[in-house]
């Protein structure tokens, strides 16, 4: 379950075109008007293992994408990197990835990229491990501590400490990519380690290991959207209006049939229903109204401005990203204000 796994791998795009997008529509979409599902080439969207990301197979298999007039190919990667890779190439219309990876990869996209709808955020899923000694976040001052820097769990190392009165210089970061960082904290070579799922399953094999804090106690800093291409959102803002709308009609066929919705996502998984049980309990999936209120400016983590200056200026502080780019143009609320403006 390969997901955020953002290296250094950024410089491939060194040659790509930078390109300034805008938030205007092209034209007004309308929100609740199914149309005919449009001739030509579908749109391609990728997602990859992540338990917010699943139930986009769920509108594939239950005819949701024809309901609201549009032709879409879900495109499975097995790799998260390679998704973020590919649309920021220009080979997908759209694709799930995190707010973190949006900013990092904003100035290599070649055809821009803008977040239109936050599927969840990681509520307990993102999870920082330690040895039995380490009893609060103090604790780990001068400890070793394995991260895959740059990337979501480091950023959640960085909002634990700062709220300790402390800073990453006060410990000592162990960068490691995420599976082998796991490893490294359950052979006992670090003090503790900062995971996803199911990396946070191997660390705690570790005799005596527990959980420290997690992303369930910093709502909104760990994000999980759908980003498409600007060029989409000028040329055809009509279809990335349907797109999510279909999202919030399989949250509907969730709600609705439960053992269904999970079969289908524990198969396009390939994990148990007891293991999608696991994983689903750290994920908050986001209400339009939710979307609504992460969209806003304000001045904590659960607005996505403020957040993703954080983020950015996270990264530029540890090296990740050279320059932070514009951000305003990254995060674009038309499409959930429309749908939530649609009579019922």
């Amino acid at each position: 379950m390969k997901r955020r796994h953002l290296l250094s791998l950024l410089l491939a795009f060194g040659s790509s075109l930078l390109l300034t997008v805008s938030c205007g529509p092209a034209s007004e979409p309308t929100a609740n008007s199914p149309t005919t599902a449009p001739s030509g080439p579908p749109l391609v969207i990728g997602y990859s293992n992540w338990a917010g990301w699943w139930p986009w197979a769920i509108a594939e298999e239950e005819g949701l994408f024809a309901k609201n007039g549009i032709n879409v190919q879900m495109k499975w990667f097995d790799g998260y990197l390679e998704s973020l890779q590919a649309l920021a190439a220009g080979q997908l219309d759209g694709n799930s990835q995190t707010l973190n990876d949006t900013i990092a990869f904003a100035g290599d996209a070649v055809k821009g990229e803008v977040a239109v709808l936050v599927n969840d955020n990681s509520a307990g899923n993102d999870k920082i491990i330690v040895t039995p000694d380490i009893k609060r976040v103090q604790d780990l001052k001068g400890k070793k501590v394995a991260v895959e820097e740059g990337v979501v769990d480091d950023f959640l190392l960085s909002l634990a400490l700062e709220q300790a009165g402390m800073s990453r210089k006060d410990v000592q970061i162990v960068p490691l990519e995420t599976g082998a960082a796991a490893a490294a904290f359950a052979s006992g070579k670090v003090d503790a380690v900062g995971a996803f799922p199911p990396f946070w399953l191997t660390a705690l094999k570790r005799p005596g290991s527990k959980e420290l804090i997690s992303s369930k106690e910093f709502p909104g800093a760990i994000p999980d959207l759908l980003v498409v291409t600007e060029k989409l959102v000028q040329e055809k803002p009509e279809q990335v209006q349907a797109l999510v709308k279909t999202w919030f009609d399989i949250r509907d066929f969730m709600e609705k049939n439960p053992q269904k919705a999970d079969e289908i996502m524990a198969k396009r998984a390939g994990v148990s229903l007891e293991e999608l049980a696991l994983f689903k309990e750290g994920t908050k999936f986001f209400t339009l109204e939710e979307n609504l209120e992460a969209f806003s400016t304000g001045n904590s983590m659960k607005h996505m401005p403020f957040a993703a200056q954080k983020m950015a200026d996270f990264m530029k502080g540890i090296g990740f990203i050279k320059t932070v780019p514009d951000l305003k143009p990254l995060l674009n609320d038309q499409f959930v204000q429309t749908l939530a403006k649609a009579p019922a």
